[in-house]
């Protein structure tokens, strides 16, 4: 399936004492690749919330091999395993500027419907979407 890749730079405040990226950061860095993601695909948090669907993880797999530090550019590298069903799935490879893998990572999130806050189908617009994808 299709996959982007976004660039960031680390910010000193998402290091810990010992000068790398405190490991919980990764999930916030998971969240950026994700959601650039989708709004490549034409697709929006805000306007699915608005539409009256949330999108939670559920699950998060983290495997950290190197570490990151203060001012590094990392590359998030985010990729739809499979068309969405009630759930969708992305998997990611964090890099370094010299290419080297710091972390592989997938996600599961749930699509919730805020009336009944009961999972459901994934919505139309996404799946055109994703049956659309380059």
């Amino acid at each position: 399936m299709k996959f982007d890749e976004i660039q960031i730079r680390v910010r000193y405040g998402e290091t810990d004492q010992m000068g790398v990226v405190y490991h919980g950061n990764y999930a916030l860095y998971l969240e950026m690749g994700r959601i650039e993601w989708l709004r490549k695909q034409g697709i929006s948090y805000k306007s699915m919330e608005e539409n009256g669907i949330m999108l939670p993880v559920v699950s998060i797999t983290i495997n950290y091999k190197k570490s990151a530090g203060y001012d590094d550019l990392i590359n998030v590298k985010t990729q739809l395993k499979k068309r969405p069903t009630a759930k969708i799935e992305f998997d990611y490879e964090i890099t370094n500027d010299k290419g080297e893998i710091l972390t592989t990572a997938s996600t599961t999130l749930v699509f919730i419907d805020m009336k009944t806050n009961r999972p459901t189908k994934a919505p139309k617009y996404i799946l055109d979407a994703v049956d659309n994808l380059d």
